[in-house]
Parts: C-alpha cells; structure tokens; sequence
C-alpha cells in the first residue's frame, strides 16, 4: 500500500511556472512507474507524463516541450517541471503509481490572468 502526497500547485500568470512534487511512501516506488494525469471541469482525466524506473518518459502532446518529468528513487518523489503554462493547463493534477491502485488526493493548477 503506497500512499502518494501532491505539493506545489497553485495560481499562476500565462507563461508562467510550477513545480509540482509527489512524495510516495513504500517500498515499491523504485520499481513501478509513475505518472502524472489531469483532469479539468468536465473533462476526463488525461496523462499529462510518465516515467519509468529507469528514467524513460512519455508525454501527452499538449505538453510536449513545455513539462519535464523525473523521479528521484532515493527519496521516493517524483516531480513535474510545468513551464510556459496556458490556461488550457488548468486541471487538478493527480500522481499516480501505475500497476497499483494509488493515486495522490491532487493538486489544483490555476492557469488565468
């Protein structure tokens, strides 16, 4: 049972910048991938990136080149570098440990001038 902890969302400016951490407890997170996925009002959620243990990453294409994924194994967090934001971003993020059935509680990104 992995229990998976969402900081650093918030309001921001178009263009702006957030850095979002997921802190996960267990044993298991060095072996699993990891994701972040968004959902904004009545949408569906969505996988904004993913990350395996060894460092390989994927990216919804709406964030491509704009968002960084990474994950630091030795202290059980994995972090989302959102850059250039637009208000299309906006959306409760959510961290999720794939191949179980853990996700964070999210963090809200308000992206509006």
């Amino acid at each position: 049972q992995v229990q998976l902890v969402e900081s650093g969302g918030g309001l921001v400016q178009p263009g702006g910048s957030l850095r979002l951490s997921c802190a996960a407890s267990g044993s298991i997170f060095s072996l699993n991938p990891m994701g972040w996925y968004r959902q904004a009002p009545g949408k569906q959620r969505e996988l904004v990136a993913q990350i395996t243990r060894y460092g390989i990453t994927n990216y919804a294409d709406a964030v491509k080149g704009r968002f960084t994924i990474s994950r630091d194994n030795a202290k059980n967090t994995v972090y989302l570098q959102m850059n250039s934001l637009k208000p299309g971003d906006t959306a409760v993020y959510y961290c999720h440990q794939l191949h179980t059935a853990d996700w964070g509680q999210g963090t809200q990104v308000t992206v509006s001038s």
